[in-house]
């Protein structure tokens, strides 16, 4: 079995799912006996599709992880984005560690599952706590390190929202009373203003996860925000580039002409 020790230094912190560098214990099952999914290791890749193999040393590990557009940090919050949306919990237990190894911190990676719970399904979310379980657990993150489930929030843009709010309730408040009434009390005025997840931080969770699940229609509000709190259209592209691999070309290709109209609309 390839280990972490045997991998070069520099391309430790980019190995992804398939690459047999996960911190996480591997075996030649698909489960083990508690249930948490394996990730393959790279013989295991290689024994079924040398072709994948090659790909996943070369272009993956070899170039898009070191491309200078994105930070680790970000790549893997991009990850983890596309794959609890997706609901991929195989790939999951090594993308967690990677994320807390590339700086994401644990209080982060808590609110990345809250928040995609209401982006994804809730079901998702709660696949992606068996597998953030585990890791926690091995590496000793407690509910103390974890923010608390109530207390202060950021502050609201009252009239931003007041805006929003109202073109929502205005276009489908007789439709779906309940959406509306949710979207703003919950969303809006509570899930986004927690602070447990910086706002540029979120809308990069909520961007890459519409894309990720083809959601392209909700895309231009939230990049809009997403590059108001900080997300540049440089750091953009790149999140593109890297859900190629991660949620398949077409979804990204879907939802390029949605970001290239958005770009020609915002001032430089």
């Amino acid at each position: 079995m390839v280990t972490m020790s045997m991998l070069p230094r520099a391309m430790v912190w980019v190995c992804l799912t398939l690459a047999a560098c996960a911190q996480t214990q591997r075996t030649t099952t698909m489960d083990r006996p508690d249930g948490v999914p394996v990730v393959p290791t790279l013989d295991d890749v290689r024994a079924v599709s040398p072709a994948l193999a090659r790909y996943t040393q070369g272009p993956l590990l070899g170039d898009l992880w070191k491309r200078p557009g994105l930070s680790p940090r970000d790549r893997s919050i991009v990850t983890l984005s596309a794959l609890i949306a997706r609901n991929q919990s195989v790939e999951m237990p090594y993308h967690f560690n990677l994320a807390l190894e590339t700086g994401v911190k644990p209080g982060e990676i808590s609110e990345i599952i809250t928040h995609l719970a209401f982006y994804s399904g809730w079901a998702n979310g709660t696949s992606a706590v068996v597998i953030a379980k585990d890791v926690f657990a091995k590496r000793g993150i407690t509910s103390n390190q974890l923010p608390p489930a109530t207390g202060d929030l950021l502050p609201l843009e009252e009239a931003a929202e007041a805006q929003r709010a109202a073109r929502v309730e205005e276009s489908f408040g007789s439709v779906a009373p309940g959406v509306v009434q949710y979207t703003s009390n919950l969303l809006f005025r509570e899930l986004w203003l927690r602070p447990g997840l910086a706002p540029r931080d979120r809308s990069l969770v909520t961007v890459s996860a519409l894309i990720a699940t083809g959601q392209v229609a909700q895309i231009p509000y939230h990049l809009n925000r997403a590059m108001d709190h900080g997300l540049t259209k440089a750091q953009t592209s790149e999140v593109l580039t890297h859900l190629a691999f991660y949620a398949g070309w077409p979804n990204v290709f879907s939802a390029l002409p949605v970001v290239k109209d958005v770009f020609e609309k915002r001032p430089n």
